[in-house]
């Protein structure tokens, strides 16, 4: 990880020199960088990419709404916190609404300023991790796309049942293991896949539903088209309508420009609706209505737009209990249920060695640390462990445990997974307590994480806009570690 390097934009030489000074003695290991000048900061903006920016809004020449604009422009994922005078409340509005991630208000409280700096900084971490994993994962996808066509043409050569071969070697591979529980959800993929039904596609979190819908995606007559996935729980509310049906330019504050909506994205191909019972009703109906008419009202739009897509939903809770409780239409649940599909936890299948040694190759030839299996001791602990996260879980507790093993993956290798009062037992007895400080450090600090979460979520009722608010955290950052936890907040909305 690069030293973070953050940038301060003010006319007061004063205030330039001070705060600067405030983060050398309480942000060890941060870079300052200062400009007076919005033009000067453009220019070191334009040569560096820093974790944060901090920027008077009063400034001579181009001030720091104008400069904050430009920011969002040229690097849409750096935060800017906003300096704001006495008095100017509309002004911190204006920037919030813009796009800034926090203001400061004169005089400057320095606790509060560091403290809201060092969650910007947090934040654009964050932001580069996840960034740097999806590429990495782009690139897995690209060599495995590779192989598979490969395969494939191999397999035509050779005169085989091409499609259910199909079905295996796509990525549905790190799903399915030698498992009877999978057998009936390959058999309604081959079913389904080649027909125009919308299908739900049920399950845990963690289970595999999206590598299930892009398998059926490429058994599809669309499987030339797009292939557009939409999580439904990570996009607020207010933003939901504008990133499926797409608006117009000037349709809301911040629409700078026309959008297309997902739907229009996805034309001639599947379009996923992951987490679809996270849905606002009045978004539900307006679904219904374009599903039924396959037409799109832009937000902001007085013309409707013609859509060719195949939908593909699917839901971490069953769907008919969230209709039940008045949380779904019933209707869009009828026309979206064509075809369903469930898959199973992984607790109830019986793959999951076969599983954890597929991702074990995967992860030794990764990492380029050759491991040479799975004892039979750490095997147990793998089988009796109930697997709330399911597959993702398995394949992350995989190549953690690489990491901490030299040779063979053992029990102490796994000490990080919350194990049962029984099985910790007979840990201690046939292993001795023998787990690295550094593992138990990280246990105990993701268990009190995943703690706070669910403690503020169940007193948000599962909103978690406001959970977020309260914790003091970006909305996407709370997300993230809701998706890592497998914590769904839909279950606290029923607390």
């Amino acid at each position: 990880m690069n030293q973070p390097r953050v940038l301060i934009v003010d006319d007061d030489r004063a205030l330039l020199q001070a705060l600067p000074e405030t983060l050398r003695l309480r942000m060890e290991g941060v870079t300052v960088d200062t400009a007076d000048s919005a033009a000067a900061a453009l220019d070191r903006i334009a040569a560096q990419d820093y974790y944060a920016i901090v920027t008077d809004i009063k400034m001579p020449g181009m001030d720091g709404l104008a400069l904050l604009a430009e920011i969002r422009r040229l690097r849409p994922d750096t935060p800017t916190l906003m300096i704001t005078g006495h008095g100017e409340h509309a002004l911190a509005i204006h920037a919030l609404r813009g796009g800034a991630y926090d203001f400061i208000q004169k005089p400057i409280d320095r606790d509060y300023f560091v403290a809201s700096l060092r969650r910007a900084i947090q934040m654009s971490e964050l932001s580069r991790r996840v960034k740097d994993q999806q590429q990495a994962l782009e690139r897995r996808a690209n060599e495995l796309e590779r192989i598979v066509e490969e395969r494939t043409r191999e397999l035509r050569e050779a005169n085989e049942a091409n499609k259910v071969i199909g079905v295996i070697g796509s990525p549905l591979r790190w799903l399915i293991g030698p498992s009877r529980q999978m057998e009936k959800v390959v058999q309604q993929i081959k079913q389904v896949g080649d027909s125009p039904l919308m299908i739900i596609i049920e399950g845990e979190t963690g289970t595999g539903k999206e590598l299930v819908a892009r398998a059926i995606h490429h058994l599809s007559n669309r499987r030339e088209g797009p292939f557009v996935a939409v999580d439904c729980g990570a996009i607020p509310d207010t933003l939901i309508e504008s990133e499926l049906f797409g608006h117009e330019s000037d349709a809301f504050t911040g629409a700078d420009q026309r959008k297309p909506g997902r739907f229009q994205v996805a034309e001639g191909g599947s379009l996923f609706l992951d987490e679809i019972v996270n849905l606002p009703l009045p978004t539900q109906a307006k679904l219904l209505r374009a599903l039924q008419e396959r037409q799109v009202q832009p937000v902001g739009s007085e013309r409707p737009v013609p859509v060719n897509v195949r939908i593909i939903a699917a839901s971490n809770v069953p769907i008919e209990r969230e209709v039940a409780a008045g949380r779904f239409r019933e209707d869009a649940y009828y026309r979206l249920s064509e075809f369903a599909i469930t898959v199973p936890p992984l607790r109830e299948r019986d793959d999951i060695l076969d599983l954890a040694n597929g991702f074990l190759a995967e992860a030794s030839m990764e990492f380029g640390r050759p491991c040479r299996g799975i004892s039979e001791a750490a095997a147990r602990v793998l089988k009796d462990y109930p697997w709330p996260g399911n597959v993702r879980e398995l394949r992350n507790v995989v190549r953690r445990a690489i990491l901490f093993a030299s040779d063979v993956i053992e029990p102490e290798h796994l000490s990080f997974l919350r194990i049962g009062a029984s099985q910790a037992t007979a840990f201690r007895e046939n292993r001795s307590l023998d787990g690295s400080l550094e593992a138990i450090r990280e246990a105990a600090a993701a268990d009190a994480e995943q703690q706070a979460i669910r403690r503020v979520l169940q007193a948000t009722r599962g909103n978690e806009s406001e959970a977020a608010r309260l914790r003091r955290t970006d909305y996407k950052a709370l997300y993230f570690k809701m998706k890592q936890y497998g914590i769904e907040a839909v279950r606290f909305r029923e607390s």
